[in-house]
């Protein structure tokens, strides 16, 4: 395993080697799925070679298994390439194996002269208003919850309901490079759905299979805000429901599908 201090070592085109600091809260061996949705989210403006007129827009992940810590390969395909907007596939699998998690994202246009902006929803409480919060107890002293800062303005980790949390990276997303605003999104919006828990992790498991990102605006900034709400049927299928914000306002939605059980 790496000791790089960021979340992956890019080890050569397409192949990166995951280091402890990506290490989900519930497997010592299995990734949180944020920092491997951020890398897929930085593979798919990579192959974009190089054309700026275009920006992610919507981003929807499939978390087919758990994604082990250590070595990992990307490949990315576009689908489908227009003069508005192109469809990027990303698939994530381990050295030599099937693929874990594939995304597909839609990029669109920006526009080359300015449109009327209009940003809905009010401002949440800034980050500087409220001190770090401490993540719930977790087996293990490295992972995602020692790599990332969390500033709750609206309940905590270790409470049930709905939940507003500042999130901030304390490393690097690839070792030795710049993180990108994009990453920075991604790698706290898989969080919605711990953020906003509702049912008492020692008696029930709800984890989700899938993650959609919608983004009308990229951040500025370090800090990514995930307002987050839950919502579980009776039949066991359950959505966390987020809105995305930076320091200006609001920048986007997220939405997890969650499976609940019984322990």
């Amino acid at each position: 395993m790496s000791a790089a201090e960021a979340f992956f070592e890019r080890v050569d085109t397409g192949r990166f080697l995951a280091t402890e600091y990506t290490r989900g809260p519930w497997d010592p061996g299995s990734q949180h799925a944020g920092p491997p949705a951020a890398l897929l989210g930085r593979a798919v403006e990579e192959r974009a070679g190089g054309r700026t007129d275009l920006r992610i827009a919507r981003v929807t992940y499939e978390i087919l298994r758990p994604v082990p810590i250590g070595p990992l390969e990307i490949t990315t395909t576009v689908l489908r390439s227009g003069r508005s907007t192109e469809l990027v596939e990303a698939t994530l699998a381990p050295a030599g194996a099937a693929p874990v998690m594939l995304a597909r994202a839609l990029r669109i246009r920006v526009a080359a002269e300015a449109v009327p902006a209009v940003a809905p929803g009010p401002q949440v409480p800034p980050p500087g208003e409220v001190g770090p919060t401490p993540f719930f107890p977790v087996p293990w002293e490295v992972g995602y919850h020692t790599a990332m800062e969390s500033r709750f303005t609206e309940g905590a980790f270790v409470e049930s309901g709905p939940g507003t949390c500042w999130m901030r990276m304390g490393v690097p997303l690839i070792a030795g490079e710049e993180t990108a605003p994009l990453d920075r999104v991604l790698i706290a919006a898989d969080s919605g759905n711990g953020i906003s828990s509702v049912m008492d992790f020692e008696r029930f498991v709800f984890v989700n299979g899938d993650l959609t990102v919608h983004l009308h605006r990229h951040p500025v900034a370090e800090w990514v805000c995930v307002e987050a709400r839950t919502s579980v049927d009776g039949a066991g299928i359950g959505l966390a429901d987020s809105r995305l914000h930076d320091e200006k306002g609001p920048i986007g939605r997220g939405a997890q599908s969650l499976f609940v059980a019984p322990r």
